[in-house]
């Protein structure tokens, strides 16, 4: 039903604890499931399937096997918003169904509840994946893939730098860009 993949680090823990496990306690009946290193000897609902670690030629698969797929951001990056992890961008990009923590800018980048679902804690995941059926979830992931293909390449962040760039050399030099 929903799979979150990130190592175990103590910045990121509490936040997968919150998030994460509590939605798992929340909905017994549900499965959960967990890539990543380093979560062996933690306290684990039984409901929660732990991978280990996952290559990353695996990452796309591992995607789009659930429902949906949950992104957590370290506590910084939440603070701090405007900047989504990478993951955001691979699993949008697979045509997962993403349900990310809340942090500021989120819209910029995917349209909350059409794009992307946004939740504030462990709880709102539950209701989000509680009401969550497979149609919608594939529809979320369709249009977040369209949005990802679209916008948030690397050839696309590419040319936005060239153009601010070209556009600084132009200022700087007293002439226009062209």
């Amino acid at each position: 039903d929903l799979a979150f993949l990130g190592n175990r680090l103590p910045d990121r823990e509490a936040r997968v604890d919150a998030f994460f496990l509590q939605a798992a306690r929340s909905l017994p009946s549900a499965k959960f499931l967990l890539g990543g290193s380093g979560w062996d000897a933690a306290a684990l609902p039984a409901n929660v399937q732990h991978l280990g670690h996952v290559p990353t030629r695996d990452h796309n698969a591992f995607n789009v096997t659930p429902r949906a797929v949950l992104n957590v951001n370290r506590e910084s990056m939440a603070d701090t918003g405007f900047s989504p992890p990478t993951r955001v961008f691979e699993a949008a990009g697979a045509g997962a169904c993403l349900v990310t923590d809340a942090w500021r800018g989120v819209e910029l980048f995917l349209a909350p509840g059409d794009e992307v679902l946004v939740a504030r804690d462990g709880n709102d995941v539950a209701d989000l994946l509680a009401e969550l059926t497979s149609e919608r979830a594939r529809t979320i992931g369709a249009r977040a893939r369209e949005r990802v293909l679209r916008e948030h390449t690397y050839d696309r962040r590419a040319r936005q730098v060239d153009e601010v760039l070209t556009r600084l050399r132009g200022e700087r030099w007293g002439r226009t860009a062209s």
